[in-house]
């Protein structure tokens, strides 16, 4: 898939080059972000589109054989590890297909613990 070779700097662009059904399951995630976290802010960061609230919150991408939801977490997955046993998986990562994506309710609840994360961590900031 395209995206990941091509400098891009919006989140529109990086989706706009990709297949349809790529766009769709990508887009699907963007809006279920942006649902829960509407003051997230949406950036590119190491060449994915990815959300900053009181730090990094979450990603997505897409590569030539997969797509990936980044957690930004190296121990969140731990507490997910039963929904998340049939996908490909490494540290801070769900490796998924259009064909087989991750389920919403699951996107969700991630989600929502790397905003608690990170809503307690700018706590004990101050």
């Amino acid at each position: 898939m395209q995206a990941i070779k091509q400098n891009i700097n919006r989140v529109d662009d990086y989706l706009s080059v990709l297949p349809d059904e790529v766009y769709l399951t990508l887009e699907n995630i963007r809006q279920i972000i942006k649902f829960l976290v509407p003051d997230a802010e949406e950036t590119i960061s190491y060449k994915v589109p990815s959300y900053k609230y009181k730090g990094m919150l979450v990603g997505y991408g897409a590569s030539k054989k997969h797509c990936s939801f980044f957690v930004m977490s190296s121990t969140l997955l731990n507490d997910f590890k039963d929904d998340i046993k049939d996908f490909d998986t490494s540290t801070g990562t769900i490796r998924f297909t259009p064909e087989k994506p991750i389920p919403n309710d699951l996107i969700t609840r991630i989600v929502m613990a790397r905003l608690a994360e990170n809503e307690a961590k700018a706590r004990l900031k101050k």
